[in-house]
């Protein structure tokens, strides 16, 4: 029978309000965490284990994705259910909301009957429009009565009118609306921010005007409907995050994991990452962006995983769809990207880290923060120092828009409860 793992002086963060100490912590070979302190201690040395050095490791709760996209939960080229399954485990995510956004479109009771095995969960969005089509109102109570986490629109603003008769209506309670700040029509077909950046780029530009005029509609509408759980789907410019400071009722908002770490001044022109929506800023709108999710005005990061197959990557830049693979990669991309800037380099404590990767999505999704419990295996145990290449090989997900392809990584999940023990890296 295989014994329990030993972790010695492991940093450990075990909920919010919390700060990371360094203990010791047990770790049963089903995956579950059995202690930690004095009493795993205790337990290790009456069992007769050899401790195993895990200083600098960080053992924590989950992380949250509050929307990411699967178009075809069977038979997708680019993802399917388990392959997503997989790929958010390999990254450490326990929790994902997927967005109505699919084929058919989720917009009805009868197709939100998606799950995974536990510890794994899978929530779903219900859709705000019929078809995604932002023309009639989908049975808003209906969806909610059948699991659906909240309502969410497309990747643009709907018509004033539908929102407002959606809200009056009020069948959502106080289940959130994700609504995204996006109005195409002014972006005259532009795919980067306007800047300076984007011009010496040669990029068409989207001016910033796309994302304020509508959030100037949701905000008015927040304040006039203070009844409704409102929130914001993916900000993305330092003016949209100036309004959003000044409004006198601020809904929840998110803010995509690559709109931190990338931008107009520091992507390479032949980079993945370019085609995004909303469309990737300029410097300052990276800047803005992190110092708003610093100070709570924004509430989480969403991974937004959007896969495209390998045959829609090898189209033209503004022939091809927006969108960015984020769950992916032996031991995921978006924690070890995001603890480099904002920990390693921004000096962020990890505690807020978790609050922007976990807790913040917790609350977004009306769901209990994520926080360690004896028996459970809704950890992970994260190394800030492990290098790892990025390669298709061994990686989990199928989608072909990764960034960072073949390149040099550092910072790895080495185990999780969401991870069979043999593949454990300790």
């Amino acid at each position: 029978m295989t014994p329990p793992l030993w972790l010695h002086q492991v940093e450990l963060l075990a909920g919010p309000q919390q700060s990371a100490t360094s203990c010791d912590a047990l770790l049963a070979p089903d995956g579950s965490l059995l202690a930690w302190g004095e009493g795993a201690t205790q337990q290790a040395q009456a069992l007769g284990l050899a401790p195993r050095l895990a200083k600098g490791w960080l053992l924590a709760p989950l992380l949250v994705d509050p929307h990411s996209v699967l178009e075809q939960a069977s038979g997708g080229r680019a993802e399917d259910l388990t392959s997503l399954a997989e790929a958010a485990a390999a990254g450490g995510y326990g929790t994902v909301a997927l967005l109505p956004w699919a084929s058919p479109w989720r917009d009805q009771p009868e197709k939100l009957g998606l799950s995974w095995p536990a510890p794994m969960q899978l929530e779903l969005w219900g859709s705000f429009s019929i078809g995604g089509a932002n023309q009639e109102l989908a049975p808003h109570g209906d969806q909610l009565a059948a699991g659906a986490i909240g309502l969410a629109g497309t990747d643009q603003v709907p018509p004033l009118a539908l929102m407002e008769r959606g809200l009056l209506l009020g069948e959502m309670g106080r289940s959130p609306v994700l609504l995204a700040p996006r109005d195409a029509g002014l972006s005259g077909g532009g795919f980067v921010r306007e800047g300076v950046e984007t011009l010496r780029a040669g990029w068409h530009p989207d001016p910033v005007l796309s994302e304020i005029l509508p959030l100037q509609s949701l905000l008015s509408l927040a304040e006039l409907r203070p009844e409704a759980r409102l929130a914001l789907m993916n900000l993305a410019t330092a003016a949209g995050v100036g309004l959003l400071r000044q409004a006198p009722r601020r809904p929840m908002a998110t803010v995509g994991w690559w709109h931190l770490l990338a931008d107009s001044g520091n992507l390479d022109p032949s980079a993945e990452g370019w085609r995004l929506c909303p469309s990737l800023g300029a410097p300052r709108d990276r800047e803005a962006l992190i110092t708003a999710l610093a100070d709570g005005v924004l509430t989480a990061v969403a991974v937004h995983h959007l896969p495209l197959d390998a045959e829609e990557i090898l189209l033209p830049l503004d022939q091809r769809r927006a969108g960015l693979a984020g769950h992916g990669g032996r031991h995921g991309l978006v924690l070890p990207l995001l603890w480099d800037e904002l920990v390693r380099r921004r000096s962020w404590p990890v505690q807020r880290l978790w609050q922007a990767l976990s807790w913040g999505g917790s609350e977004l999704l009306g769901r209990e923060p994520e926080q360690l419990r004896a028996g459970s295996r809704r950890w992970l145990l994260f190394d800030p120092n492990h290098g790892w290449s990025w390669d298709r090989q061994g990686c989990p997900s199928r989608a072909a828009n990764h960034p960072l392809r073949g390149k040099q990584l550092v910072g790895g999940i080495r185990a999780s409860g969401l991870i069979p023990a043999a593949k454990w890296t300790i």
